[in-house]
Formats: C-alpha cells, sequence, structure tokens
C-alpha cells in the first residue's frame, strides 16, 4: 500500500509542476521544491484547487485545507463566535474554531474579518470571511502546515479563481483584471505590500514617479505590470534600500490607486 502511495504522489507532483507552469510560469526551483513538500506531505492537488502561487509564494486554499481534513478523518471542526471581540454595528467579527483529530483535546485558531482588511468584493460577508479565516488557521495547526492559506490575506478574501476555471477561459479582463486566469494588478501590489511590510502609501507615491503619471489609477496595465516586478525583485533582494527610498516620499498627499 505504502509504494502504491508513493507512485501516486510522484505521478500527481509531475502534473502538479506541468501545470503550475502553464498557469504561473516561470517556476523557480524554491517553489518547485515546496510544491513538491505539499504533495508529498498532504496530496494537495494544483487542478484541484488546492494551491495557488502568488508573488512567488505557495498558498494553501480553504477547499485545500478541507479536502485534507477529509483525507485524514478529521473528527469535527467546531466554529463560535468571540463576541468580547467583535461589533456587528461595524461588521467586525472575531470567530474561534476548533478542529478535532484522532486522539486530540482540539486545535484552535481565530480569524478576525471588518472592512478594512477583506476584498472590496465580500463587503457585508465579513462574518463568513472571519469563520473561515478561523477554520483554516485551526486546520493550520492541526495538520502542521506552514504555508499561509490565501484566504487569510485582506486582499485575496474573495475566491481565487481555481486552475479548472482558468483552464476553461472562466476569467474576467479589464484594465486592473486579468486576461490570463491571474490575480487583479491592485491585489498583486497589494500582496506584495503586505509581505514585504511595506507603507502602501509611499508604494503608491514611487508607483506614480515609476509610471510617469500623475495617480497610480492613470497608469496603463504595462506600466504597472512592470513596477509590480520591479518591487518585487527589490523588496526580495534590498529590502532595507526599498525603504530608503519610499522615505523619499512625502507622506501626504496620498496618490489615489
Amino acid at each position: 500500500m505504502a509504494c502504491i502511495t508513493v507512485r501516486k504522489r510522484s505521478v500527481l507532483f509531475r502534473s502538479n509542476v506541468k501545470l503550475a507552469r502553464s498557469l504561473w510560469a516561470p517556476i523557480t526551483t524554491t517553489s518547485k521544491k515546496r510544491l513538491r513538500e505539499m504533495t508529498v506531505n498532504y496530496g494537495f492537488s494544483v487542478a484541484g484547487g488546492d494551491l495557488c502561487l502568488l508573488g512567488g509564494t505557495w498558498y494553501v486554499t480553504h477547499a485545500g485545507l478541507i479536502c485534507l481534513a477529509s483525507r485524514r478523518r478529521c473528527q469535527g471542526i467546531k466554529t463560535a463566535v468571540v463576541d468580547s471581540l467583535s461589533d456587528p454595528v461595524a461588521n467586525r467579527w472575531v470567530f474561534k474554531a476548533t478542529v478535532y483529530t484522532a486522539g486530540s483535546k482540539g486545535f484552535v485558531g481565530y480569524g478576525d474579518a471588518d472592512p478594512s482588511n477583506v476584498s472590496p468584493l465580500v463587503r457585508g460577508a465579513e462574518m463568513r470571511v472571519a469563520e473561515t479565516r478561523a477554520v483554516n488557521r485551526a486546520l493550520r495547526k492541526a495538520y502542521g502546515i506552514g504555508l499561509c492559506s490565501v484566504e487569510e490575506l485582506g486582499s485575496f478574501s474573495a475566491s481565487i479563481p481555481s486552475a479548472h476555471a482558468k483552464q476553461n477561459g472562466s476569467h474576467s479582463s479589464g484594465g486592473n483584471g486579468s486576461s490570463n486566469g491571474q490575480p487583479r494588478l491592485r491585489d498583486r501590489l497589494c500582496l506584495l505590500i503586505r509581505q514585504h511590510q511595506l507603507d502602501s502609501n509611499l508604494v503608491k507615491n514611487y508607483a506614480a514617479e515609476y509610471c510617469g503619471t500623475e495617480t497610480l489609477r492613470g497608469a496603463s496595465r504595462e506600466m504597472v505590470e512592470a513596477f509590480i516586478s520591479h518591487l518585487s525583485e527589490w523588496a526580495t533582494k534590498d529590502r532595507e534600500g526599498l525603504l530608503a527610498k519610499l522615505q523619499s516620499y512625502p507622506q501626504s498627499p496620498e496618490v489615489r490607486a
């Protein structure tokens, strides 16, 4: 049985790499190694929408975590609103989730959501977003998953297009959208800001200067894409240098995205 499992995981990994390259090329050696770990250890499937590659970093999805819980015969998941930290009037919700595995006393995770940390696409659904985030964190603890879940990222609270949808052309296009199923430019920029803990207003000022426009909104899609690539590379190789550059811009007036 073990040999069969190893062979199946090997086939799944090759399939994952092939599809990942077609969706998010290029795939770095580090990303490929991480994908192998996630495939072998957890049986995650790119085609099944279990994983998503954003900004060169792998994220697990809520669907992937739920499927894993089913495969590992999870004993149950309990969720509850944390009343003392929630504010229904302000649409701020905090949830506590407990995941029960065989022989455990439960793994606890907390999730919060409010209009400031969810995508505009899911405004009004903060309660459900908070519960999903709490469940994801509890599941990641229960099964020892080091990857952050995509739903825990504020800019990606809405559903990420699945690999299946991308293969079948179920995606949108537009100035700030995508014509190839990739996340919107604004979401990609927000993710970089969160990943590298940058000041969003200063980044927008720098972006406007880089693109040669008064506001970031007035820049062409090609220029914004070029800026995102430039920012990602600089933040990865020399974050201190990038911070020094950003500090050269005034905090106000804010450049609109």
